[in-house]
């Protein structure tokens, strides 16, 4: 029988916190045979408890084996407030939701009401599958099959996730034209409005206790609010950010600026569907849009072929246009134009307001990006693979998210396995703008003097030095055969990442793997299927994945992950801080590097039976007076420079 969290008035009702999670508790109690209690586990709750209770922020690291779901679940239903709980990525929210949250309801919340929130691109949109019905705007046989399914699935769904199509290639173009977009929905006008899926979603939402978002959705609706657009989430009263270490990140997207040759493809490729299906406008419509994705590829076509971020500040855009006016006054006329000639249909459907009105709010963006000033944005340009982002992105959120967030809310709990820097949340706090907290390391759950060992090499030369990659390689080889294989080799460049393949490749028997190869997940299941796998990886690697058990036993890390000084983000926040008075490279650069290394670190130790070699062959973490902190951050491994200490280690029984 579930033991009751709470009454509906009475956020002290019920049992303890103690009484849940300590010895013998009703957690223990609750859980498969082998379950252990966990000290950090207890405080923490007892922590988030009295943070919902006294209505203060709190920030706790909690290492992995904390469990720390269950000790910021179980507070956040006993203070009887709504409560969102905002994670890292679409897949923790589903894990989320489908493991922790059925356990508390079947032990001990039966009532508890929880909605998962996702954005809109994540939905069918039944106008638009409805409206596409007989339709000659699918292309080919695949296309036409994936239609079928999606049509047969559209009846049976009760979310419309598409999450739930298996068959569905992640790149498919068929469902960007089927989507729940914000861009393309007409809302209350449309008539499937009462039958959508979002807006079953949001009612699920408006209902529940428990709102779980990832960090993406949840700073999608501030920057909504801030700007007075109305909201995507009902109201709530506090917030949880598990794998809190992401949102500065997220944040400033967000609340930045952003256009791409994508979005204006994605903007012709709608009008074309939607001239189409609405049958108004005609070919005189249709040659308005065509125009619109010519000048759009000529605009996108003028910037630098090289790959990567460049700066774009106000001399280099001025210069820009200057040497480009033409191109780019054409792709803002051409867009003005497609405007002007749906305003001027004596009919419009909805589909064609909507397009007419995200032309324009693309084209007042694009102005922005190229002819603003403003001094708390930095400006730049991307080009990755195909597409070309131009960008504005604050250079400092803090104050955007004390006023937005932290003075808004009165109770946000921060936790992550990564917060600290040697202990202290002095990093964090600045850079997110959060004052008078409370706030905890909690004590490892591991062990890690035995269960891990850090292998520092003796005498490789600087990273910076010719030389380095050539040793490098040798040291991995050396290391590799210690550990069998098995092994995250993590780089902080895809040059360095691409260089140090070819050198292991030739001199090692174990079977490798390299991102880029096949995506991501693809990656990680070869990765655990194949005996002695090793995984040559860069930063998108470092964080978010668990493999558990021997077939990882080692990580090894290139060089102390210091974040590319030329990206523009990094520059113009280092120069702010330098012009503030302050030093940015201990401020800002190391602690950034600290987090992103312990995140890296974090691969390798996910269970008590857990053990392995972590290596870094970068010495400046010895050499430099900085390297201390990097040390002190991390956990007490035991720590050696001699690869023999490693092969002996590796060996002896687990």
């Amino acid at each position: 029988m579930p033991t009751s969290l709470q009454s509906t008035k009475v956020p002290d009702a019920g049992p303890t916190i103690a009484e849940i999670f300590g010895p013998g508790g009703l957690l223990e109690k609750c859980m498969p045979a082998g379950y252990e209690h966990r000290r950090s586990q207890l405080e923490m709750a007892e922590r988030v408890d009295e943070a919902f209770r006294t209505k203060r922020h709190l920030l706790v690291e909690a290492g992995t084996g904390t469990g720390k779901t269950l000790a910021y679940l179980i507070p956040a239903i006993r203070s009887g407030r709504r409560v969102v709980i905002s994670t890292a990525t679409k897949s923790l929210q589903e894990q989320l939701y489908a493991k922790d949250v059925p356990f508390v309801q079947k032990h001990f919340a039966p009532d508890l009401k929880v909605a998962v929130m996702k954005g809109r691109a994540n939905f069918l949109c039944r106008q638009k599958l409805h409206q596409m019905e007989g339709q000659p705007v699918l292309k080919g046989l695949e296309e036409m099959d994936w239609y079928a399914q999606i049509r047969d699935w559209e009846r049976l769904t009760e979310t419309g996730d598409r999450a739930e199509l298996s068959f569905l290639p992640d790149d498919a173009d068929l469902w960007a034209r089927l989507d729940a977009r914000r861009e393309t929905c007409t809302g209350q006008k449309c008539a499937e409005f009462n039958s959508c899926f979002i807006t079953a979603m949001h009612q699920r939402a408006a209902e529940a206790d428990v709102i779980i978002v990832n960090h993406h959705l949840f700073f999608a609706d501030l920057a909504l609010r801030q700007d007075d657009f109305g909201s995507i989430l009902p109201e709530y009263s506090a917030i949880v950010f598990d794998e809190a270490h992401e949102i500065e990140d997220v944040a400033s997207d967000y609340f930045g600026r952003q256009v791409s040759n994508y979005r204006f493809e994605e903007l012709a490729r709608d009008a074309e569907q939607a001239v189409r299906l609405t049958r108004q406008g005609g070919p005189t419509l249709l040659r308005r849009v065509t125009r619109v994705r010519e000048r759009s590829h000529e605009f996108f076509d003028r910037f630098p072929p090289r790959e990567g971020r460049s700066p774009f500040d106000p001399a280099a855009r001025a210069s820009f246009l200057e040497q480009n006016h033409a191109a780019y006054q054409g792709l803002t006329s051409a867009v003005k134009a497609l405007e002007t000639e749906i305003a001027a249909l004596p009919a419009k459907a909805e589909e064609l307001v909507a397009v007419a009105r995200r032309a324009a709010e693309l084209r007042g963006e694009l102005t922005f990006l190229m002819e603003s000033s403003e001094k708390n944005y930095v400006y730049w340009f991307e080009r990755r693979n195909k597409g070309v982002f131009v960008a504005a992105t604050p250079i400092d959120v803090s104050t955007i998210l004390r006023e937005r967030l932290f003075e808004a809310f009165d109770t946000v709990v921060l936790t992550s396995a990564t917060l600290a820097v040697a202990g202290r949340f002095d990093f964090l706090k600045q850079r997110l703008g959060l004052e008078g907290t409370r706030e905890r390391v909690l004590p490892q759950e591991f062990d890690f003097k035995q269960q891990a060992m850090l292998y520092i090499p003796p005498r490789l030369p600087d990273v910076r030095d010719a030389g380095f990659a050539a040793q490098a390689a040798e040291e991995i080889v050396r290391l590799l055969e210690c550990t069998e294989g098995r092994a995250f080799c993590l780089f902080t460049s895809y040059s360095q990442m691409n260089q140090l393949f070819e050198l292991v490749r030739p001199r090692t028997r174990f079977p490798l793997l390299m991102q880029g190869a096949a995506p991501r997940s693809v990656l990680l299941e070869r990765f655990r299927a194949t005996p002695g796998a090793v995984l040559f990886a860069t930063s998108s690697f470092w964080q978010g994945v668990d493999v558990p058990g021997d077939q990882l036993s080692c990580v090894i890390v290139d060089r102390l992950p210091f974040a590319v000084p030329t990206d523009p983000v990094v520059a113009a926040r280092v120069r702010a801080l330098n012009e503030d008075g302050r030093n940015a490279f201990s401020e800002y650069q190391v602690p950034e590097a600290v987090l992103a290394l312990k995140q890296g670190f974090g691969r390798l130790i996910r269970t008590r039976t857990d053990r392995g070699v972590l290596a870094i062959l970068d010495n400046r973490i010895q050499r430099m007076q900085y390297g201390r902190i990097f040390l002190e951050s991390l956990p007490e491994y035991t720590l050696t420079r001699d690869i023999a200490e490693v092969q002996r280690f590796m060996r002896a029984p687990g």
